[in-house]
């Protein structure tokens, strides 16, 4: 009966164990077998003619071993043989070649053999759980975790999950205004997982452009059920970020249901980033007014794009510059990683245009309004602009008919050319009026 408690009681330990590192039955019986296999062969040489059973629910562990029946003095391996007469004294109708099962249990293998048996269990149970939790972390790359602050360091912060695995935060992806204490919940994605030498490390970020899109997934109800779509975001964390956002569905506004009410859907998402400023505006895949949304809220008078160099070139009256390029150049970058082209800005004299060009708007009267909208969206809002433009980038661009194209040229030259002859007739009375006098 004392070995019995033992056993059980040697179970009862490992059940603990189990529970406390959240390994499966079924992979912590596979484990114990293994491990008792592993002693047994240490042991006596082979584990070949033993049978384990294992019953996590009550604690049970029988060990059985299976000899064969030989004549007396004929056993050669105690562990695979047992001799007539000792068979007998199990049952007296044994015969030779007859096969015989007795149990035993871990006392008659030695103290030594149990403690090689904890050692063993305590070292796969180990590399179980490290195994386990490089596997349940690996799969939630990109994912929201929350952690509770356990450890601050210099250069990282330590954190616990619901089950107390430890996660880090470097300090390196924190955002720069991030204060926190021990106590606190922190929310962060899961950015990558590293296993060296069978150590799992679970890295978090609070500054990558993912943690912003699934902060959007959480507080926007239409981004979530797939009615909103995030086609770019581009942050500079703790400052700015602009997020391009499109929608499936024309009832739906996405940058008015992104921002809510007086702003009152992106409120909790800009206080989770330390008061970072953010821009949402529709994406379009024209890249004319794509980029001039990025830009936002500089106005643009035109754009130049260099495809093959990926770089736009855009031009503005002096006063837009600054709102053009932002406090630190933040404006000008994150229109450059949301677009993927490299922008420059150019300046252009406002009197130009204020005395040589005139505004697309003005000709209204004479030009349908949705038209005068597409040339904008190509980045024309002035005549001269359009005029600049070669005919055939107009037509494609803009997605205008030829005809409608050269009736728009017709009109812008005719204004530019009634101003010229006015001026060269203006210089001929001038001019008559010196030979009179």
């Amino acid at each position: 009966m004392g070995k019995k408690k033992e056993t059980i009681s040697l179970i009862d330990t490992f059940s603990e164990f189990n529970e406390l590192k959240n390994i499966d039955k079924t992979t912590m019986i596979s484990v114990l077998e293994e491990s008792f296999r592993s002693v047994i062969a240490r042991t006596v040489g082979t584990d070949e003619n033993y049978d384990i059973i294992i019953n996590p629910d009550k604690g049970d562990l029988e060990i059985w071993r299976n000899r064969i029946i030989v004549e007396d003095g004929n056993v050669e391996d105690p562990n695979s043989e047992i001799s007539l007469s000792e068979a007998r004294k199990i049952e007296d109708d044994f015969e030779v070649g007859e096969e015989v099962t007795d149990e035993l249990f871990l006392e008659d293998f030695g103290r030594r053999t149990i403690l090689t048996l904890r050692q063993t269990l305590a070292s796969k149970i180990l590399e179980l759980e490290k195994d386990n939790l490089y596997n349940l972390y690996k799969d939630k790359v990109g994912e929201i975790v929350t952690g509770e602050v356990y450890q601050i360091w210099k250069k990282e912060m330590l954190l616990l999950d619901d089950d107390h695995n430890e996660l880090i935060l470097p300090k390196t992806e924190q955002i720069p205004n991030d204060y926190f204490r021990k106590g606190e919940h922190v929310k962060a994605i899961v950015a990558r997982v590293e296993n060296k030498n069978n150590n799992p490390r679970i890295i978090l970020s609070r500054t990558s452009p993912i943690f912003l899109e699934r902060l959007f997934e959480m507080e926007i109800p239409e981004i979530n059920d797939g009615l909103i779509t995030i086609k770019g975001i581009a942050r500079i964390p703790g400052e700015r970020a602009k997020v391009a956002v499109e929608s499936y569905d024309d009832r739906i506004d996405p940058v008015g249901a992104c921002v809510g009410m007086k702003g009152f859907r992106i409120h909790g998402i800009v206080r989770e980033l330390r008061n970072e400023n953010i821009d949402v505006i529709n994406y379009t895949n024209n890249i004319n007014l794509y980029i001039q949304r990025a830009l936002s809220p500089a106005k643009i008078n035109s754009i130049s794009i260099r495809e093959e160099e990926g770089r736009a070139e855009v031009f503005l009256f002096p006063n837009q510059v600054s709102l053009a390029i932002g406090k630190g150049g933040s404006n000008i970058k994150l229109a450059s990683m949301l677009t993927g082209y490299n922008i420059e800005v150019f300046r252009e004299l406002e009197e130009e245009y204020d005395e040589e060009d005139i505004y697309l708007d003005e000709f209204r009267d004479e030009i349908e309004g949705w038209i005068i909208d597409q040339l904008k969206k190509i980045g024309c809002s002035t005549a001269k602009n359009v005029l600049a433009m070669p005919r055939e980038k107009i037509i494609v661009e803009a997605d205008l008919e030829e005809g409608t194209v050269d009736y728009i040229l017709d009109i812008l030259r005719s204004e530019f050319e009634g101003e010229d002859d006015n001026e060269e007739e203006y210089e001929e009375e001038e001019g008559s009026d010196d030979i009179d006098n």
